[in-house]
């Protein structure tokens, strides 16, 4: 079972680079295989493209490898050149450390620490900070070649930038994250590192370190970067990342963001950020191909990434908010919801006094834009387009007090089918 990991990440197209698959599929048979993933403490809260090497590791403990989450508090004090093109803004140890805690949160909510293989959590910081400037030099740094190390990419595009350059801080990263793998090889006999495919130089580094000091043979593998099918980037630098924390990116703006994705893209990330099998995926392929206006396989992406980060209870006020918005019940959401839910629809406030009076239908649908005038309103009615809180209104004549309210202080208001209304109740 656990040598099909790496079959089970070339299937969903999780599998860039390999530095030995030969060597790495005997080692996964190994009794205990273990590997370990860096996470980067830039951030107060993981984003979609971090779910990425999250999966990685819950496939790798599905098939009997223990995985290792590394958080790095002692490397996000330093900052990683990968990736990027210029210097990153230098971060406080209170920043770090707060993000370090916040991050590792949210990971364990996502990676099952219990059982014979449950998720181990380091922080680098551990083994980093305690290193003396003679011992990185005299023990770690003399296994490097100056010369291997500006080969790499992540390096030498810094260096053909001539205005920007790199500073002796971010060029001496690789020589950490390295440390990182004889770190955890020393207490975990970890030999197995992943990463994004960015990461591919820091990870031979650490490999290489290994084999030189402790004389094990390692292995790494990468994972693609989350991008479009139109090759733009998801994440916070780009200003597009769908937060993990609900605070940030409520489970119901998740669950719309994945709805909405781009048809080039639906049934790849669905290999990408889920369970589903192979089986199961050709199915919902198939029917999106079938009638690609149902967004079969959105609808499932949205609900399969929105259950794992969020749960099953918040999925399921996830779809019944989503189902409020093509004429479902408004039961059971809040004012908050309802807000999420319509917050891109004409909005008007009215005086709670007015509902706790009665409040005349016909005045409600004029006064919220939803008719010009009562005698529009009045034929809405006859007509059988008006909606209140989804409710068709069937008597012109009708009053609504506060039993008709949706949450505590709303009315959702609709002409036909999709021409909605919000009305918000003020003191």
């Amino acid at each position: 079972m656990v040598a099909d990991l790496l079959d089970e990440l070339s299937w969903r197209g999780l599998l860039t680079q390999c530095t030995d698959e030969a060597g790495l599929r005997v080692y996964l048979r190994e009794d205990e295989p273990r590997v370990y993933c860096g996470f980067d403490p830039t951030a107060a809260s993981l984003h979609l493209g971090n779910l990425v090497p999250v999966m990685a590791l819950a496939h790798a403990q599905r098939h009997g490898c223990t995985p290792i989450i590394v958080m790095g508090g002692g490397t996000g004090l330093i900052g990683d050149p990968s990736g990027k093109e210029e210097e990153r803004t230098l971060m406080t140890l209170d920043q770090v450390e707060a993000n370090v805690a916040s991050q590792q949160g949210q990971l364990r909510r996502l990676l099952d620490d219990t059982g014979r293989n449950g998720a181990i959590f380091r922080n680098n910081a551990a083994w980093i900070e305690p290193l003396t400037c003679i011992e990185l030099l005299r023990d770690v740094g003399k296994h490097f070649s100056v010369n291997a190390m500006i080969a790499k990419e992540s390096v030498r595009r810094r260096l053909d930038e001539r205005e920007q350059g790199i500073s002796f801080t971010e060029f001496s990263y690789m020589i950490l994250q390295a440390y990182d793998f004889l770190s955890l090889y020393d207490a975990h006999r970890c030999r197995f590192q992943i990463g994004g495919s960015d990461q591919w130089g820091n990870i031979t580094a650490g490999i290489d370190l290994v084999r030189r000091v402790r004389g094990a043979e390692a292995y790494g593998l990468t994972l693609p970067l989350l991008t479009t099918a139109a090759g733009r980037k998801f994440g916070k630098s780009e200003g597009n990342a769908i937060w993990l924390d609900p605070s940030l990116c409520s489970p119901y703006a998740m669950h719309q963001h994945l709805v909405r994705t781009d048809d080039r893209d639906a049934v790849r990330f669905l290999e990408y950020f889920t369970f589903l099998s192979q089986e199961e995926i050709a199915t919902v392929a198939a029917r999106y191909e079938t009638d690609p206006g149902e967004r079969e396989a959105q609808k499932a992406l949205a609900h399969e990434v929105t259950r794992f980060v969020h749960g099953d209870a918040e999925l399921a006020k996830v779809e019944r908010a989503a189902e409020a918005l093509y004429g479902g019940s408004l039961d059971e959401l809040t004012d908050e919801d309802l807000a999420e839910i319509f917050a891109d629809v004409p909005s008007v406030a009215l005086p709670a006094e007015r509902v706790a009076a009665a409040l005349p239908v016909v005045d409600l649908l004029v006064e919220s834009g939803a008719a010009q005038s009562k005698s529009a309103a009045r034929r809405l009615i006859e007509s059988g387009g008006a909606y209140v809180n989804n409710e068709r209104v069937m008597d012109a004549a009708a009053a609504l007090g506060p039993a008709a309210l949706a949450g505590r202080n709303t009315l959702v208001v609709r002409s036909g089918k999709r021409n909605y209304f919000l009305v918000k109740l003020t003191a």
